[in-house]
């Protein structure tokens, strides 16, 4: 498996995270959702956008935590992450996934939530969020709507779960 090389976006990163966010989805609705939270300082923590690059430094998968909010206290929502489609499933998200997971417990963060697939982020520690209180503003299945405490030991808020409003929820 290749070794991915994972650090914080930098300015000039914007057109290749784009570039993998497009190439990633049907529409480029998720891309545009990545340039509407890099526009909103109450949502963007610059050290929290994450890029995996390849040995030749380029920029092949992305993972983004933005500020929301739990029950009125702060959270990040995971959301969105992307890979380019020749390189999925060989371990780059992950290491996107992994490094900004990290970055955001260093700042003392705790609680993470994303929709996502329920096969998928298991693996980092999600659980569903129902078990911890947490409620969505949507319709979701169960199993998909999960959460990470990254400090077990620290009480995690509960509540629903208010998103930046680039989400539109």
């Amino acid at each position: 498996m290749t070794r991915w090389r994972t650090r914080p976006e930098r300015p000039d990163d914007a057109p290749a995270i784009r570039a993998v966010t497009t190439a990633a989805f049907p529409t480029p609705e998720e891309a545009d959702l990545v340039e509407a939270l890099r526009a909103d300082p109450a949502a963007w923590i610059p050290e929290l956008s994450t890029v995996a690059c390849d040995e030749d430094g380029r920029v092949v998968a992305h993972a983004l935590l933005t500020r929301a909010s739990v029950g009125g206290e702060p959270a990040l929502a995971l959301a969105p992450c992307a890979v380019l489609p020749a390189l999925q499933r060989r371990g780059a998200g992950s290491a996107a996934i992994r490094a900004g997971l990290e970055a955001a417990r260093a700042q003392g963060e705790n609680l993470v939530v994303v929709l996502g697939h329920p096969a998928y982020y298991p693996r980092f520690g999600f659980t569903p969020a129902s078990g911890v209180g947490i409620t969505a503003p949507f319709q979701a299945p169960d199993e998909a709507f999960l959460a990470l405490a990254l400090d077990p030991a620290r009480p995690a808020p509960s509540g629903a779960i208010v998103y930046p409003a680039a989400f539109g929820v």
